[in-house]
């Protein structure tokens, strides 16, 4: 792991996650995007960590891509083509879209300041994403040259809320201020600064309360269900799965413990 992130564990099966280039606002640059991808390769498959929370040290979530320099990618080759080096690159970043995707544990976004082009769309690719007031988003590739299409943001965007106005704001670039965000669906909540770790790791936590099997279930299907072609598609993917979920031991634990009256004790069974 490299020094471009810090990683902790501040509860009981949560991951925290924290960009750590707070001179460079935190942006995107080769080492911590394959930090990133090794950590998620990790929790992948981990039933112990429950919950990922991801944020940035210093005053910005992530300013998007480093323009100073990217760095080299894994496989770099010397002597490829500025398309071949620059499709390196482009898919490097954007396969963390199906690594976020990927992991059984939800990923929290604690919004902690400005998440500008690829920042925005690394708060788009988590599972729920809390705000502080005073954060802002802006799809900023437009005001570099670019499309605003990019790192999945032309289709999480417009799903999260709708096409008119995904369009008028990756069309313009301009802000999107922490109110706009909630107002609009970005973000589930905003709250005040100090306060965000706090809001973002009570979340996780309610999370790890829950089944292992449960929560990686309903992870999956929701994300898998955005591309389902039809409701009765969608609804035979929540039968089977529920099914598959009633037959674990952890489904009768929940049961029982509910009639006792007591926290259920989940074994991953």
């Amino acid at each position: 792991m490299s020094e471009s992130i810090v990683i902790e564990r501040p509860r009981p099966g949560v991951l925290l996650i924290r960009l750590d280039r707070p001179d460079a606002l935190n942006a995107l640059n080769a080492e911590l995007v394959e930090s990133l991808h090794e950590v998620f390769a990790e929790v992948r498959s981990d039933s112990e960590t429950r919950a990922v929370v991801l944020t940035g040290s210093g005053r910005a979530f992530c300013a998007g891509i480093d323009l100073r320099g990217y760095g080299t990618p894994p496989g770099a080759r010397e002597g490829e083509g500025r398309a071949q080096a620059g499709m390196r690159v482009q898919q490097h970043i954007a396969s963390l879209v199906e690594a976020f995707r990927g992991a059984r544990p939800p990923v929290i976004a604690a919004v902690n300041g400005a998440a500008a082009g690829g920042g925005m769309a690394l708060a788009l690719m988590a599972d729920v994403r809390i705000m502080s007031e005073t954060a802002s988003m802006h799809a900023s590739f437009i005001n570099r040259g670019q499309s605003s299409c990019d790192i999945g943001v032309s289709w999480l965007l417009p799903r999260m809320i709708g096409f008119s106005r995904a369009a008028e704001i990756m069309l313009t670039g301009r802000p999107v201020d922490a109110a706009e965000c909630e107002r609009v669906g970005i973000v589930s909540a905003v709250v005040p600064g100090d306060d965000l770790l706090d809001r973002a790791l009570d979340t996780a936590e309610n999370i790890a309360r829950n089944s292992p099997f449960g929560v990686w279930m309903t992870k999956e299907v929701m994300w898998s269900n955005l591309e389902a072609p039809s409701l009765r598609a969608a609804m035979d993917l929540e039968n089977r799965t529920q099914i598959l979920a009633a037959m674990t031991r952890d489904h009768r634990e929940a049961v029982q413990s509910f009639l006792e009256k007591r926290p259920p004790v989940y074994r991953n069974h």
